[in-house]
């Protein structure tokens, strides 16, 4: 799969500040207060100032973000976040962005619009779209290293709000399109039916991420509200404020979550760099810079997430092997027990010995 090299390179990105905006969470929580959460105490408990909400440069600390979204789905008893913040939001919502969006000719170049400032809607992904002569395609990957349950939801967001953003781009109708979400069918999975004509693939994506893919003919649809001297001041206003980002977070911090959370073994430092725009040495010299290394941070993650599945005790030690990757489990022992000092078997009696102590 080739993208075009119309979206920012990772030079550009990895300015974006780690700062997430307010604007977007403030109407999850208008909704929390209509399921009877308690806001105030919910944001006295996340260490957020409801200021900040109210100010149009609102911006939250992604660990404010990781404790509203694990107190909201606590309080609320809800897990459908992601969804109903997917639903909630609009073209408008997105501000200058989504202006130029509604006054772009087509789809096609809407799309390639948000694609290229997707950094002002969040900093914490990045999102690439492609155009061939038979698809169109929009891939979304996490650039900040965030938890798992707060990435899914932020990934369900984004992936219901594009679909709904084309479907209002075209006025209403709605467009056949694959999603691709790489985390398991969650509870509320029956919700996903009112997306009409999307049909939703769960545990599809070996990274964390989404995939959308629409046919071409819907993507080269012109659109009612087009305005050439509108979409060019509104990509002005974007580039304006794409300049005022500043520095974001740390490289080693992404690459290390995205070797943990592959579903099917490690992407190598080749895949990595691709997604990023970079070569692969230049990669391992951003990494050089924060005195890491590619080897050290594959390692490491295939040490947390051995740790992780062997004290899930759902699948066998060799299983385990082959899943991190290792071609066999003698491998996957002597690795293990470099790390933890002990073989993997051993491991997994203290896990059950310390879970058996009341």
């Amino acid at each position: 799969m080739s993208f075009s090299v119309d979206v920012l390179s990772y030079s550009a990105m990895s300015t974006a500040s780690p700062y997430l905006p307010a604007r977007y969470y403030a109407l999850l929580l208008t909704r929390l207060v209509q399921w009877g959460v308690d806001v105030p105490a919910l944001l006295r408990d996340a260490q957020i100032d409801p200021a900040t909400l109210a100010s149009p440069d609102g911006r939250f600390r992604p660990e404010q973000v990781d404790r509203l979204v694990v107190l909201a789905t606590e309080r609320s008893g809800r897990t459908d976040l992601g969804f109903e913040l997917g639903r909630l939001l609009k073209l408008s919502s997105h501000d200058i962005l989504g202006y130029g969006m509604l006054s772009s000719p087509t789809v096609d170049q809407a799309l390639k619009l948000v694609s290229r400032y997707f950094s002002l809607i969040t900093p914490t992904y990045t999102l690439r779209y492609r155009c061939d002569d038979k698809i169109a395609e929009a891939l979304v990957l996490p650039q900040l290293a965030l938890s798992a349950r707060v990435r899914e939801v932020h990934l369900e967001a984004i992936a219901v709000a594009f679909y709904e953003h084309v479907r209002s781009l075209l006025s209403g109708d709605l467009p056949a399109c694959n999603i691709y979400l790489s985390f398991e069918a969650p509870a509320h999975v029956a919700r996903y039916r009112e997306l009409g004509a999307a049909v939703v693939h769960f545990g599809q994506q070996n990274l964390p991420g989404a995939r959308i893919v629409l046919e071409r003919d819907v993507v080269m649809r012109p659109l009612a509200m087009a305005d050439d001297n509108a979409l060019r001041l509104a990509r002005s206003r974007c580039d304006a404020l794409l300049s005022q980002i500043t520095q974001g977070a740390r490289l080693s911090d992404w690459v290390q979550m995205m070797l943990r959370e592959a579903a099917d073994g490690q992407p190598k430092l080749e895949e990595l760099a691709q997604i990023l725009n970079l070569s692969a040495r230049t990669l391992e010299r951003r990494l050089a810079d924060e005195q890491s290394s590619f080897r050290d941070l594959g390692r490491r993650a295939r040490y947390e997430r051995a740790c992780e599945l062997l004290r899930g005790g759902r699948l066998s030690i060799t299983q385990i092997a082959y899943q991190l990757g290792y071609t066999d489990v003698a491998n996957f022992t002597r690795a293990f027990r470099r790390e933890a000092g002990m073989s993997p078997s051993a491991f997994v009696t203290g896990a059950e010995l310390s879970s058996s102590i009341p």
